[in-house]
């Protein structure tokens, strides 16, 4: 049971990240809890590592929080006594993202992310599903009455398998994906705005409606007033030339864009995507991705394996520096809404904000039992899903082909049936090869991560 009369136990699975783990403790840093958070991670130097530069945080002046890291040995360790439990980690090696980001270029298919959808998004589920089998087993076995937030992807099929061997779990999905939406609508609203004031993307408020990854806000105001027709009028604007807060960055930064995507989709089907333009684009039929030349034309760009090596590099080399103290952390930060849901759970307040969840109901026309995105009550001990509404007969289209898709791939994990898996593979959007094509890109994938497939056999 989560409250804030005890010191709350977290376990982090994933916890050696530079990344995200990082992220996590700079913002647990800000709020005022009491906790122990157990991380555990494959790479153990990781873990060690990160004990010890989350523990240095308790000396940063401006720290709120009252947070003690532990380095677990396994597994087990990690969510003895958990209230709370994070998933968080990406399934295989740098190696092993070349291929499924690159190799299906051979065949005319590009993909701008490559995270839950498309040849690379298939792959992943593959690779990860079946560990996620195993942690969904030890949770139900050792905290089963914890609060689980997945953060990994492809982040729908990870929740469904979670659901599937285990649906009593307290589960929801926690992700930052909306942030870049949210803060090009505060853009708009505070150029417009009468007075000279500052926006915030917290200020922004929105219904939301869809999956992870392809989500939509069907409505959409500021200060009470609807900016909808406001955003009109942007995208009829700036549907040719794209609008940016940072001009060209998307050039240089492949999570950013020029927005021209979003402006097209909206001017199509009356919804703002939710998403970051490359993430929406995997969504949908090769519109955006159909070649090098058709990306660069809407101004964004693909997410890299040299790219991403870069961050992480970087990261690391400050691993010594943060380690002896000579450099922190910074306390705070908003690249994700994890610190504020762990409060509101303890009984911190409550918090409305989105969430992924198994359907209730809550989006009224996709099946029951689907993971959907959209807003949620978060309070203590409880997350509500909030109402939606439905999806357009046109978004409609477009996203059962996915939610069927990750229901394929879960059925393939259970059965340890490849070829279940290779029907997703192939009814993919992104899919645009010939049926020959296909299997021969399908079987060189699986070659290239061949190590993680002993549990198929």
């Amino acid at each position: 049971m989560v409250t804030k009369d005890k010191r709350t136990v977290i376990a982090y699975i994933g916890g050696g990240s530079v990344n995200y783990g990082w992220k996590l403790f700079s913002e647990l840093a800000a709020e005022e809890i009491c906790a122990t958070v157990q991380l555990y991670d494959v790479d153990k130097q990781l873990s060690l590592a990160n004990e010890t530069i989350g523990n240095k945080l308790r000396e940063h002046p401006d720290c709120k929080s009252d947070i003690i890291y532990l380095a677990s040995e396994t597994p087990e360790d990690a969510l003895k006594n958990a209230d709370i439990v994070i998933l968080s980690f990406t399934q295989g090696s740098m190696e092993e993202m070349v291929t499924e980001m690159h190799l299906p270029e051979t065949y005319g298919i590009y993909q701008a992310a490559g995270e839950q959808t498309g040849p690379s998004g298939v792959i992943k589920a593959l690779k990860t599903l079946p560990v996620y089998i195993k942690y969904t087993e030890l949770i139900k076995k050792i905290c089963p009455d914890a609060w689980v937030i997945n953060m990994t992807n492809p982040m729908s099929a990870c929740m469904l398998m979670m659901y599937e061997v285990f649906p009593e779990i307290k589960l929801f999905g926690s992700t930052n994906e909306l942030f870049p939406a949210l803060e090009l609508l505060a853009n708009i609203c505070e150029k417009e705005s009468d007075i000279q004031t500052t926006v915030r993307r917290r200020d922004i408020k929105y219904n939301l409606i869809g999956i992870s990854g392809f989500s939509w806000f069907n409505e959409a105001t500021y200060d009470g007033k609807d900016i909808m027709p406001l955003f009109r009028e942007y995208a009829e604007k700036y549907y040719g030339s794209g609008y940016e807060i940072k001009p060209n960055e998307y050039k240089v930064n492949p999570f950013a864009s020029a927005n021209k995507i979003k402006f097209d989709l909206f001017l199509r089907y009356g919804c703002i995507p939710a998403v970051p333009d490359r993430i929406v684009a995997d969504f949908c039929p090769a519109w955006y991705t159909g070649s090098p030349k058709a990306i660069s034309s809407w101004k964004f760009s693909q997410t890299t394996v040299n790219y991403l090596k870069k961050l992480k590099l970087d990261k690391i080399s400050r691993v010594k520096t943060l380690m002896n103290g000579s450099e922190f952390l910074r306390v705070g930060g908003s690249s994700s809404e994890c610190a504020m849901q762990i409060r509101a759970l303890i009984g911190q307040g409550n918090l409305i904000t989105n969430v992924c969840m198994r359907n209730s109901g809550q989006v009224e026309n996709l099946p029951i039992g689907a993971v959907v995105h959209t807003n949620a009550l978060i309070s203590k001990n409880s997350v509500r899903p909030v109402a939606a509404g439905k999806l357009t007969d046109e978004l409609y289209c477009l996203t059962i082909r996915h939610v069927m898709n990750q229901k394929t791939l879960v059925k393939s994990v259970k059965e340890k049936d490849l070829d279940i898996a290779f029907n997703a593979f192939l009814n993919d959007p992104l899919m645009s090869v010939d049926l020959n094509d296909a299997t021969e890109l399908y079987k060189e994938m699986l070659a290239a991560v061949r190590t993680h497939l002993l549990y198929y056999c």
